[in-house]
């Protein structure tokens, strides 16, 4: 790895402008002014990004050539797999690998769609709620057209709506407890390209966290299985990415048990973690992941107008240029070790596309391991202090990290209609760090999804 102190040049949309038509467009770019309003671009539009960077990767790819039309690039076998019947080394007490080559793609739902309520699957899945105890709070779904489409939900305290508020609950994990530590996550894949990340990662003895799509995981199940082997924390992210809180009772159950259904019959263990996709969560989407033993993890928010997202997911469509990136990670870099900022942190990044791969193996985690005082980089559940058997109800220690289920007293509800049965609980807004906005839906699934009707939803 080099030293390298790096300033770039790029022209791109004006600051906040890419959150326009957006569900959840509360964050505001990194590089956005101080007091600047997410959604509401500045009279003048920035060109220049400047970031210094402690290293690089000797063979990343040149920050010109990460673009939204650069070439794709050759794909690379995984450096390793795994025989059926493996027994996994990383999660003491887990059950041999199963044999993924037997799944069948055909018992799942069609690939990046909300998956269909009426499934047999779906409908045990919708008992099963009913029967957990939880009360599912009477929040009636959002609308398309983002935040200003949905003011009264979102002036709504109640709700506990993190996209347009920052609210969290208590359940909600956000931050690591220990100050330099970094909660590793990379969300949407696996994809064609998460080997090269895989590669880089076992080079440089991280682990981190996947929160896998159920529609990539039928996709490509050899390399989640090879995530999971080699010691990453295996999460969900629904099957097919939808915005949740736009979504019924049922069909938000639905997108949670397909996702946690594909994982478990591909690793054997099932996660007892989930991110909400584009961060979209309130308290009713909180209450049915309690129900299916799933604890919310979104990433550090210092505000209700920042967080910690580098914007990589955006390099992909264009919204956002390599030296944009950059300079977010450096907001956040700096922020995370001010003396102001007493805990660790969640970090966003992507493996959907090569060129959020190619930023985080180029360049972002080769400065981070430059950087004094070194960060400390490992899976979410690690840096919550606990291990990585914690990460699936197969293997969770009941007596010291009790389900969400079990973890607190429930009352009765129903999660059948699209609301519930109960009032919502209120939530706290939350303080962490500093910088930029909720990414986009690509177009991959953007196509896929808008071609359904009859179903309130929005692409992020």
């Amino acid at each position: 790895m080099k030293t390298a102190v790096l300033s770039s040049l790029a022209t791109v949309a004006a600051v906040g402008a890419h959150n326009v038509g957006r569900q959840a467009s509360s964050s505001a770019p990194a590089s956005a002014p101080a007091g600047t309003s997410a959604g509401t671009a500045p009279a003048s539009v920035q060109t220049s990004f400047s970031f210094t960077l402690a290293s690089t990767n000797p063979t990343a790819i040149p920050l010109a050539s990460i673009v939204s039309n650069a070439a794709s690039q050759a794909t690379h076998a995984l450096s390793s797999t795994f025989a059926p019947g493996t027994t996994p080394t990383a999660v003491s007490g887990a059950p041999a690998l199963p044999n993924a080559a037997l799944l069948a793609p055909s018992a799942y739902p069609a690939l990046d769609v909300i998956v269909p309520t009426d499934s047999a699957e779906v409908k045990q899945w919708i008992l099963d709620v009913n029967n957990s105890g939880v009360a599912i709070p009477s929040i009636a779904p959002t609308v398309a057209g983002g935040c200003p489409a949905n003011a009264a939900a979102a002036a709504d305290q109640t709700r506990c709506w993190w996209t347009c508020t920052g609210c969290v609950a208590d359940t909600d994990i956000t931050t690591c407890p220990d100050k330099m530590t970094w909660g590793g996550s990379f969300d949407d894949g696996p994809s064609l390209y998460t080997p090269d990340l895989l590669a880089f990662l076992d080079q440089n003895n991280i682990k981190t966290t996947f929160f896998a799509v159920g529609s990539r995981v039928i996709s490509f199940p050899a390399i989640l299985q090879t995530e999971y082997m080699e010691g990453h924390q295996i999460a969900v992210h629904t099957w097919s990415h939808p915005s949740l809180t736009t979504l019924t009772n049922e069909q938000i159950i639905g997108e949670l048990g397909w996702s946690k259904k594909v994982i478990k019959d591909v690793l054997g263990v099932t996660p007892t973690h989930f991110r909400p996709p584009f961060g979209d969560i309130d308290n009713r989407v909180r209450a049915i992941a309690k129900a299916m033993d799933l604890t919310p993890v979104i990433w550090t928010r210092i505000s209700p107008l920042a967080t910690f997202d580098t914007d990589d997911f955006d390099l992909h469509s264009g919204l956002t240029s390599a030296s944009h990136v950059l300079q977010n990670w450096d907001f956040i870099a700096s922020n995370a070790t001010s003396p102001d900022f007493k805990t660790g942190f969640i970090l966003l990044e992507h493996d959907l596309f090569q060129q959020s791969v190619d930023i985080a193996t180029g360049y972002i985690y080769p400065d981070a391991l430059a950087r004094q005082p070194p960060f400390k980089i490992e899976p979410i559940i690690s840096c919550l202090n606990q291990p990585l058997g914690n990460a699936y109800i197969e293997t969770n220690d009941n007596s010291s990290n009790p389900l969400p289920i079990s973890a607190t007293t429930v009352v009765t509800g129903s999660a059948t209609g699209s609301t519930g049965s109960s009032t919502g609980g209120s939530g706290n807004g939350n303080s962490a760090v500093s910088t930029i906005g909720l990414p986009g839906l690509g177009p991959v699934l953007a196509l896929a999804l808008a071609l359904l009707s009859g179903t309130s939803f929005l692409l992020l």
